[in-house]
């Protein structure tokens, strides 16, 4: 896929996105710190938990983080984790790692005092805003906690935007003649059974965020998610809609030569499929342009206290944010990196590009809507 782009089209990029500112064994024993500061379970810092030292002995000693729903080719999420691995000693056991973010809040409210409960969770922002409320996730605050945006924080450090990207729509270049490059061109007979998607939208925040940058492109806007919906029983009437989930395999086959997907795994399945003998573009269409962010959150009961309080760390240091960067991701801390000279350059200068000079995000209240309207009206959407 990859379309060259320049580096100064890259740095306004991604300023762009950033501009909008069954085992049960009780409840698991509580780590200490190994300065004897207290319980990591309830510290809220690494100062206030005996300091980065302490920190890193307990998780150690730990030795496992339980995760979930962290492809490896999701924002190059296996070279974090392999990083973070070798860094720390530490074994990151990742579950089903092509679950939705819905899926990720059910095994946490399912698993309080299990062993396998989630450590952490990283989720469509508005799953972690859902998650927060429900009384599932602990307050922390990363050492870089005061250089994320007010905007993309709740400030007491029960979540934090941590990455994201923009909606695209990616497509098979060998399979399909003319690759569209709008949500209007979509609708072409052209593309009949091609048209798909990385989940449904009640459960994915891909999938959602394809429905709501529908919605841009056809009238609506954050507070009107109403358009999307109608937008994708256009595509089913029409024929276009494919139900299938577009994944690398089903890419691979023909079976979904169209799928609108976040922007960064768009480019990292053009990689993917390179290999393969296949050529993956990727656009992002100027009729419905919708950016958002994942969020990173500590679960309550997190049967690996310290780990999960080590990864957030190294998740929003310097090295973990140029990692998610390497995977066309947009790190929430990017233009403080950018500021600072600490990016990345090579893969900054890779991001693919957007043509809009401003991006704005739905409010909190604006997305807790939107989802309730989808989630009430998607299956007839698309039956």
């Amino acid at each position: 896929m990859k379309s060259i782009i320049r580096q100064g089209a890259a740095v306004a990029a991604a300023a762009v996105l950033l501009a909008g500112l069954a085992a049960c064994s009780g409840t698991p024993s509580a780590s200490p710190s190994a300065a004897g500061h207290g319980d990591w379970r309830t510290a809220t810092s690494a100062t206030a938990g005996g300091g980065m030292d302490a920190l890193i002995a307990a998780a150690k000693k730990e030795g496992s983080l339980n995760a979930i729903a962290l492809p490896n080719d999701w924002a190059n999420y296996g070279e974090v984790i392999s990083t973070f691995q070798k860094k720390y000693g530490i074994t990151v056991n990742v579950e089903n790692p092509d679950a939705s973010s819905q899926d990720e809040i059910n095994a946490v409210a399912s698993r309080k005092g299990q062993d396998r409960s989630p450590d952490v969770i990283d989720v469509g922002h508005d799953f972690d805003v859902a998650a927060a409320q429900q009384g599932l996730l602990a307050p922390y605050q990363v050492a870089s906690f005061a250089k994320i945006p007010a905007g993309q924080k709740e400030k007491t450090g029960l979540w934090y935007n941590d990455m994201g990207g923009y909606v695209s729509i990616g497509c098979d270049a060998g399979r399909v003649t003319t690759c569209p490059t709008t949500f209007k061109d979509l609708l072409d007979p052209q593309y009949k059974g091609k048209v798909a998607l990385s989940g449904n939208p009640v459960k994915s925040a891909s999938a959602f965020g394809a429905v709501y940058a529908a919605a841009i492109a056809n009238g609506g806007s954050f507070a009107n998610i109403q358009p999307g919906l109608d937008f994708f029983t256009k595509l089913t009437r029409s024929g276009n809609f494919n139900p299938v989930e577009a994944t690398p395999a089903t890419m691979e086959k023909g079976e979904t030569p169209i799928a609108v997907v976040w922007d960064y795994r768009n480019a990292a399945y053009a990689d993917e499929l390179k290999t393969k003998g296949i050529t993956w573009n990727v656009q992002v269409p100027k009729d419905g342009v919708f950016a958002q962010y994942y969020s990173q959150a500590i679960v309550k009961w997190a049967p690996h206290p310290a780990a999960a309080r080590l990864w957030q760390e190294f998740l929003y240091s310097t090295e973990g944010q140029n990692l998610w960067l390497k995977g066309y991701a947009r790190p929430v801390l990017l233009p403080v990196m950018i500021a600072d000279g600490t990016v990345d350059t090579d893969a900054l200068a890779h991001l693919p590009q957007v043509s809009e000079k401003t991006t704005s995000f739905p409010s909190e209240e604006q997305g807790k809507a939107a989802k309730a309207v989808v989630s009430n009206g998607w299956t007839k959407a698309v039956s």
